[in-house]
């Protein structure tokens, strides 16, 4: 079987994680690149070995030349994904489009027509669907190990020093350039509750607020920037700490000291921080979107569910616990613990999960398996090897949408 080829829009962390496990095992072949930043376009076209006619600034540009590929990954900012993703549909290119699947229902909407119109697949990066973990709870749920599923508890530990980095500092932490956090940081965990169910919620309500990072929380000889503040070096944020302890770690390279400097120097490091925008204090910041929330879900047969999202963590594994009828099973995100009310017995289920929580560590080893089904699904015009395809994507995002709705006008939302 031929590989197949791949056009990459967008090279950024998670496009190019996808192409690269795209050409690992080789099933796949990127072909083609457009990434506006240089440095990133270059690095691309040098590693997968694309000539240099398909290397474009822009998607406009890749599109104008045609369809150059069987499948594409689009991989750019949130706000940008919606009219490379319909263009691209419109010629033909089955699509891995990474999540969120747009910013809007209106346009999570014209790309899921799209796809249908055309005919091609699509599947959006809900990558927690595919990992072994995963497999191995919704298989206990299907098994009927613990009876009928009536409530779960889903925490996600987003991690002090992320969050200050990608959601107060970074390119997400802003509703009007990005989307709001729950949509941008946990459509994952919604996707991947309402595939455990089975089902979508009938209601919906949630609570959450910006409650620490915003200027009212400033200590008094606070600096703007970390690198003048005389409180650097006993606070928890400090983006100097955070940034040099990144330059001893060569798997912190790529996430999440190339978002701060391309160079692995401290003067590199201290270039960009007295500069950029990750030296800011994280009370001196532009940031809007919440740093906890929790989302109350009630489905039509009556089971419950809530899921909690907060910065003031370590980075860590999701946990969820899962209450059955006949039995109960808590989970870390690799080891399941199973217990059945109707022996009492206990079992302890080790996933064996490869790789560690973060996007950089591959979500558990969600990216690799995702990536490999999508190949799969292209090189035998399968959708069935897809665990989710467009309106299914689009039908869970929506439960997110109603969630800020019922968080921002203090109802439950009925879907």
């Amino acid at each position: 079987m031929s590989a197949v080829t791949l056009a990459l829009v967008g090279a950024g962390l998670r496009g190019q994680a996808y192409a690269r496990h795209s050409v690992e095992g080789g099933a796949g072949r990127v072909v083609a690149v457009a990434e506006p930043d240089r440095h990133r376009r270059e690095s691309a076209a040098a590693e997968f070995g694309i000539p240099a006619a398909n290397v474009f600034e822009g998607w406009n540009d890749l599109v104008a030349a045609g369809r150059l590929a069987d499948a594409a990954i689009i991989a750019t900012q949130d706000q940008l994904h919606t009219e490379p993703a319909v263009r691209m549909a419109d010629l033909g290119y089955h699509i891995l489009l990474e999540k969120p699947m747009a910013t809007s229902d209106a346009e999570a909407t014209r790309i899921t027509d799209a796809a249908d119109r055309n005919k091609i697949m699509l599947a959006v990066c809900h990558v927690l669907r595919y990992t072994s973990y995963t497999r191995t709870v919704k298989a206990l749920l299907e098994a009927g190990r613990i009876g009928r599923l009536v409530s779960v508890q889903h925490f996600e530990p987003v991690g002090w020093w992320h969050h200050a980095h990608s959601f107060v500092r970074g390119h997400w932490n802003r509703q009007d350039t990005s989307a709001p956090m729950l949509l941008t940081k946990s459509c994952h965990d919604i996707d991947w509750l309402i595939h455990l169910f089975g089902q979508p919620p009938a209601r919906v309500s949630s609570f959450g607020n910006l409650t620490h990072f915003r200027p009212s929380e400033r200590p008094a000889e606070a600096a703007d920037r970390c690198l003048d503040c005389p409180l650097e070096p006993s606070c928890p944020y400090s983006a100097k700490r955070l940034y040099l302890d990144c330059l001893a770690d060569p798997d912190q390279h790529a996430w999440p000291l190339n978002a701060v400097t391309d160079g692995r120097t401290e003067d590199d490091v201290l270039t960009a921080l007295r500069t950029g925008p990750y030296g800011r204090c994280v009370y001196a910041c532009d940031n809007d979107v919440v740093d906890h929330q929790v989302v109350n879900m009630e489905f039509a047969d009556g089971a419950t569910c809530s899921f909690t999202m907060s910065a003031f963590t370590p980075m860590e594994h999701r946990r969820t616990r899962l209450q059955g009828t006949h039995g109960y099973v808590e989970g870390d995100g690799r080891t399941l613990r199973v217990v059945d009310f109707r022996t009492g017995a206990q079992e302890t289920i080790d996933t064996i999960t490869a790789g560690g929580p973060s996007a950089a560590d591959g979500h558990g080893g969600g990216d690799e398996a995702l990536t490999a089904a999508f190949l799969a699904a292209v090189a035998t015009t399968d959708p069935a090897l897809l665990l989710s395809d467009a309106a299914t994507s689009l039908a869970t995002h929506r439960v997110v949408w109603a969630a800020e709705q019922a968080r921002t006008t203090g109802t439950v939302v009925h879907l």
